[in-house]
């Protein structure tokens, strides 16, 4: 059986992951608040696991709690509990969050998500280190080390109104930025062989595999990749990968920017296309013209594109959508409230 450390590893030999492993050994003794900040997969949840398991707390509990999951109204039960009858449905006293991870570690993820009204709390919380049940009278001192994570620009957020600023300054003693797997692709044949290493019947990657997976820009992160070399096990496990392998993987893929890299399959009486993620020897001038192209905005609206559109095809059901587009439906969820897509739209 794996260890909790084990399970939290942070996989990488680029220099962001070296520089990111070199800051958790200095501060995870400390009981300063964190925040994580990086797009949605990029591992967030594995540092803030790190440092709970490097600290002087590693014994005690490690307690999250993802700020954009639980409705708005039973978010304050969650984190500060509640005693009996304190609303419809609260047949017995409970404890929330913040009293489980006593003396341990309180992730709170996607905090950038949080209400206005849970914020103030919260804050009143991280300065006085008492909690009130709900429906409580009672002051309940919590010794809890709090790492927050978000993939919101918390910055953009205080100068809309949908954040405090005072929240910000305290959840922000320490800042660690996790960047997006396209910004450290040395890191992905590492990431494929730890993943590959924890399946029941693995797949092999050629070398020539792994450099063209290192090559896509997995906009879904170490998260899309995992469930990736996931899927290849299933498909292929106990078999090796190359090439034509997986580009056939990868056009079986719903990931619109991974499908985008490869050549569409040849048609009856068509001459062949090129082999599967072989780059031609000129680039299509329409591609590119002189002056650039975003890449991140160009990929961030097709994302956009197809979830809309899948959002129709599945008269709004997300559950149906996030099967379309072979994504979890949390993750579809923090996409869509990250881009302002309402299900109506």
């Amino acid at each position: 059986m794996r260890t909790d450390l084990q399970l939290a590893a942070l996989v990488g030999i680029s220099p962001a992951i070296a520089a990111i492993r070199s800051e958790i050994d200095k501060i995870a003794d400390a009981d300063a608040s964190v925040l994580i900040t990086g797009p949605s997969g990029s591992g967030k949840d594995v540092v803030a696991r790190l440092l709970h398991q490097k600290s002087r707390r590693a014994a005690r509990p490690f307690v999250a709690l993802n700020c954009a999951a639980v409705p708005a109204d039973l978010l304050e039960s969650e984190l500060f509990g509640h005693e009996l009858g304190a609303f419809t449905g609260a047949v017995k006293a409970r404890a929330g969050r913040f009293e489980a991870a006593h003396g341990g570690t309180l992730f709170l993820d996607e905090v950038g998500d949080m209400p206005a009204a849970m914020q103030a709390k919260l804050l009143r919380t991280l300065e006085t280190r008492v909690i009130e049940r709900v429906g409580g009278m009672l002051p309940i001192a919590v010794d809890v080390r709090v790492v927050a994570a978000t993939s919101v620009d918390l910055t953009a957020a205080i100068a809309a109104g949908r954040f405090r600023a005072d929240l910000l300054y305290r959840l922000d003693v320490i800042h660690i930025a996790m960047p997006p797997l396209n910004e450290r692709p040395e890191d992905v044949p590492c990431l494929v062989q730890h993943f590959l290493s924890a399946a029941a019947r693995p797949a092999r990657f050629t070398p020539a595999a792994l450099e063209a997976l290192a090559g896509l820009p997995w906009p879904g992160n170490v998260r899309e990749l995992k469930n990736f070399v996931e899927r290849a096990c299933i498909h292929h496990g106990g078999d090796t990968i190359g090439r034509e392998a997986l580009a056939q993987l990868l056009r079986g893929a719903t990931s619109p920017p991974q499908m985008s890299l490869l050549p569409p399959p040849a048609r009856p009486n068509e001459i062949a296309p090129p082999s599967s993620l072989e780059l031609p020897d000129h680039a299509p001038p329409a591609l590119l013209g002189p002056d650039g192209v975003d890449l991140k905005q160009l990929l961030a609206d097709l994302e956009q594109a197809y979830i809309r559109e899948a959002l129709a095809l599945s008269g709004g059901t997300i559950a149906r959508c996030a099967r379309l587009l072979g994504l979890q439906r949390t993750t579809l969820i923090e996409k869509m409230r990250r881009m302002q897509i309402a299900v109506a739209d």
